[in-house]
């Protein structure tokens, strides 16, 4: 009988592993080489392996690792400066992940309504379709029924309404609503634009009923969308906004940003980290800013994902019977399947290609953002190859 396995078993994993990666490439033990246009779960922005990356950790991780929020951190304030420097925000929470990053928000919102005078608001209206994070709250605040059972009661103070749906909005709102809390593109729900004039929507209804605006954008800010963050498309600015994932380009690195308004219900000891903000992260998530907003970069992200929204909507017109539709912003495209996704998965990473899996019968594809046009057509290929041999399949099924 074969020994346990050590880990919990709480993932299906593919029988992959993967011992180096170069740029938009991951190897494997035995030394296959596979085009990774999943970025870790669009994590990997600035490709493996980043020489201006790599450098910045070793040389911090020669001087000092942690120090906890105790004592003033240089990195900190050099990056919050960054950021604010180039968003809407004018305050940062450092943490070390999405999850975290939101629970900062939530926390930041309803602190806000509690300051002004109005503990009772502390609802916070958010989307069918949301992934906000596998916490207790961030779960409910996703709504989603596979993640939430089993957990005991649902967290309070979660309303959802359909996606894209403003007059739902509206009609949710009551005097217990503190804020509203958007995916500008809903990744793990099947990669779906929320349109520039919903969220110019709500930002207006949030200015009319004294709410909060927060964005999630773990998953579509830092580029991932050919601008910084996602919301700059809609011409819109959020009050809270949850950062994660691209940002620390496989380190593990989030951030609350806010504006001043928004956070000063956050005073001494009401939000707290132990690993949040440590030099580690600091001198990485500097790194990844400097290649991100580096002159010509979003073009870059902008023309090759151009490139490769092209050559899917090619795809999708010659294998109809594979390809249902294409999806998406930037880098952040999701191909949805016309046979289960699972079998389009599993048939890419035949191809040696990497995806990653969504709702709604869709495969994410985030490369990462250094990808070149060159790569963007091999990953093409790649799927064009996986998709021929679902159709030889089905032939040969039938024959």
């Amino acid at each position: 009988m074969a020994e346990a396995a050590p880990l919990y078993d709480t993932y299906s994993r593919a029988p992959l592993r993967f011992e180096r990666g170069e740029g938009v490439w991951l190897i494997t033990e035995s030394g296959e080489r596979y085009l990774d246009f999943g970025a870790g779960v669009a994590v990997t922005s600035v490709g493996h392996g980043n020489p201006h990356v790599v450098a910045a950790l070793k040389e911090q991780a020669d001087k000092v690792w942690h120090l906890s929020n105790i004592y003033e951190i240089p990195g900190q304030e050099r990056l919050a400066k960054r950021l604010t420097d180039a968003t809407f925000a004018d305050k940062v929470f450092f943490t070390n992940s999405g999850a975290e990053a939101l629970e900062c928000a939530i926390k930041t919102a309803r602190r806000y309504q509690f300051s002004k005078g109005h503990p009772e608001r502390f609802h916070i209206i958010t989307f069918e379709g949301a992934f906000h994070g596998r916490t207790l709250a961030t779960i409910a605040a996703g709504g989603q029924e596979k993640y939430l059972e089993g957990f005991g009661p649902k967290t309070p103070g979660f309303d959802q309404v359909p996606f894209g749906d403003i007059e739902a909005v509206r009609a949710a709102i009551t005097d217990a609503t503190a804020a509203i809390l958007i995916e500008p593109v809903q990744g793990e729900g099947g990669v779906r634009p929320a349109t520039a004039e919903f969220m110019k929507a709500l930002r207006r209804i949030c200015d009319e009923k004294g709410l909060l605006l927060i964005l999630d954008e773990v998953q579509t800010g830092v580029g991932r969308t050919g601008k910084l963050f996602a919301h700059e498309w809609s011409g819109i600015t959020p009050d809270i906004m949850a950062v994660a994932k691209g940002i620390g380009g496989g380190f593990p690195l989030g951030a609350c940003l806010a504006t001043a308004e928004a956070a000063s219900g956050m005073k001494a000891g009401t939000h707290g980290s132990t690993y949040g903000g440590n030099p580690l992260a600091m001198a990485v998530g500097g790194a990844v800013l400097d290649v991100i907003l580096a002159d010509g970069f979003l073009e870059h992200v902008r023309d090759v994902a151009l490139v490769f929204r092209q050559g899917l909507a090619s795809l999708k017109d010659r294998y109809p019977d594979v390809i249902e539709d294409i999806r998406g912003e930037g880098l952040l495209l999701g191909v949805k399947a016309a046979v289960p996704s699972a079998e389009l998965l599993q048939a890419i990473r035949a191809a040696h290609l990497l995806g990653v899996p969504a709702g709604d019968n869709v495969i994410r594809l985030l490369p990462p953002l250094v990808v070149t046009a060159e790569e963007a057509r091999e990953g093409l290929a790649r799927l064009e190859s996986a998709a021929e041999s679902i159709r030889a399949s089905k032939v040969k099924k039938t024959a």
